[in-house]
């Protein structure tokens, strides 16, 4: 199975995707005209503007489910592995593949938007890359693909990730406990009682819904995500003096890199898109449920949320990793064999060991626990926005089927994922993180061929967001002069859910004769 996992991830992760991904968010970056850098201002304001209804979430909801997905194990194990295979320079491709693919995080998050649908059970918004395929390509067959892929990919191929460096940082702080063996695995009692109360937590939240989930994440993700940049920048000041030489050996490394250069991009990218998850068809299921005046609006929050992501979070672990020398870096060509080493040769690469050894070497045992800590809400939370994105794309492939099937499908989905929380926690990390390499992997080549051909086909999020900008320079956005959307002025079709609600917003006008209808 190693082996299968292993080719399968050298045929997805090609150079190919690799430059898929950079290429795309070149695209989008200029016929957008590069919105994460105009826009910013108004992606800050929007944060905390929206509120939720009875069937959405606020876009501040959205946004840290949406985060609750980006920040995770590929902010602490991720960075980690990325220069420890890749080197120093792998990190500057992180921020390279963040800038760009704040671009496609706003495209494939107002698209969602866009053709988001009420949920024949539970009445909330759903949306995501399956249903923009299916309604703006009139591709039902793609849609079906990409629900299947990332029903797969988030409900049994990613959960274990998360699960196997929550426990793995909670048995380097605590140990390993009294060894045992289960279901033919052998494993120590620390693990099985972490794993236990993960579980229970688990199932508590996601038996509770999108509501549950949002206002969980809501206060979990600003508050973890804080903690962690505070300590982190205590640690830069206290090695201040080595600020010039990390940035130094950030940008030196990008081009003539220590592991090599296509080992810094690949790595970079890999690792970037596995923590920004920008493109990957992610961020859509959040931003789709969220309650806006205008599509754009949430495209514009979720791609400031790749900046959270990458720029703060991954950065600080950057730094924390190369100011303290906390790493080793791998040739390519034997395992085991390094370019650098600075720690012990049998430190994992792909888990927090080397974070967990940076903090502790400032910290002493606080920062060791602090990691552990961190690793278990980043890792938790991500697991949460994993079942929620199973959930929406289960909903998707049942909703012709009747309310029963829905709920059976979704009922299924949270027991598969429960299973694979606990299934990763107790089998090796390597092995779990080339699955999840795989279901990035997969993900990530539907939805950006995708969006691309959408881009061709139509150019819905272009132009929505030319006119989110109109009515934004003609005062929009006050009680008096609300942001509007008709998708029919735009020759949007299938946009179902913003056909009616404009329609409504007429008919209130045409039967209040005081009210003045939007410039």
């Amino acid at each position: 199975m190693e082996g299968l996992v292993s080719l399968a991830n050298g045929i997805i992760w090609s150079p190919a995707l690799v430059y898929l991904c950079l290429g795309a968010g070149l695209f989008y970056s200029i016929m957008t005209r590069f919105v994460q850098v105009r826009l910013f201002g108004e992606m800050l304001r929007l944060l905390f503007k929206g509120k939720p209804d009875n069937d959405g979430i606020s876009s501040f909801q959205a946004l840290a489910v949406s985060l609750a997905g980006r920040v995770g194990m590929g902010n602490i194990a991720g960075v980690a592995a990325a220069i420890g295979f890749g080197g120093p320079g792998a990190v500057f491709w992180m921020w390279i593949v963040a800038f760009l693919g704040a671009s496609t995080a706003y495209v494939e998050s107002t698209l969602g938007q866009i053709y988001k649908e009420r949920d024949v059970v539970t009445g909330e918004y759903r949306g995501g890359p399956a249903y923009y395929f299916e309604r703006a390509l009139g591709q039902k067959w793609y849609g079906i693909l990409f629900a299947i892929a990332s029903i797969v990919a988030c409900g049994v191929f990613l959960p274990g990730v998360q699960a196997n460096g929550v426990i793995n940082a909670v048995a380097q702080v605590a140990g390993e406990g009294s060894a045992m063996t289960l279901a033919g695995i052998e494993t120590g009692t620390t693990r099985l009682i972490a794993l236990a109360i993960i579980l229970v937590v688990l199932g508590f939240i996601i038996f509770g819904g999108i509501k549950r989930i949002a206002t969980f994440t809501e206060y979990a993700v600003p508050f973890m995500a804080l903690g962690y940049i505070i300590l982190a920048l205590l640690i830069m000041f206290t090695n201040f003096s080595m600020i010039p030489q990390v940035f130094g050996a950030i940008i030196g490394d990008a081009f003539t890199a220590q592991a090599g250069f296509g080992a810094a991009i690949g790595w970079g990218v890999k690792r970037g898109i596995y923590s920004n998850e920008a493109g990957q068809g992610t961020g859509p299921h959040a931003a789709s449920a969220a309650a806006v005046d205008h599509p754009a609006q949430q495209g514009l929050v979720q791609a400031f949320s790749v900046y959270v992501d990458t720029l703060l979070v991954c950065s600080a672990t950057a730094f924390m990793i190369l100011s303290t020398g906390m790493y080793n870096i791998q040739g390519e060509l034997a395992e085991g064999q390094f370019i650098v080493q600075n720690v012990a040769a049998d430190v994992e690469i792909n888990s927090p060991s080397f974070t967990q050894m940076a903090m502790e070497s400032v910290y002493g045992n606080f920062g060791d626990t602090f990691i552990a800590v961190a690793v278990f809400f980043f890792a938790f939370t991500t697991i949460l926005a994993y079942y929620y994105i199973a959930e929406v794309n289960i909903s998707y492939l049942t909703r012709s089927m009747g309310k029963g099937a829905s709920k059976t499908g979704q009922f299924i989905v949270k027991l598969v994922i429960m299973f694979m929380v606990a299934y990763g926690a107790l089998n090796s990390s390597g092995y779990i993180w080339g699955l999840g390499d795989v279901g990035v992997g997969l993900m990530a080549w539907l939805n950006i061929v995708g969006i691309i051909v959408i881009f061709f086909v139509a150019r819905p999020a272009i132009d929505i967001l030319r006119d989110y900008e109109a009515q934004l320079k003609a005062g929009g956005g006050t009680t008096s002069n609300r942001f509007t959307f008709d998708p029919k002025k735009f020759g949007i079709k299938n946009a179902t859910y913003w056909e009616e609600r404009h329609l409504k917003e007429q008919q209130r006008v045409n039967a209040d004769p005081l009210h003045k209808e939007p410039k």
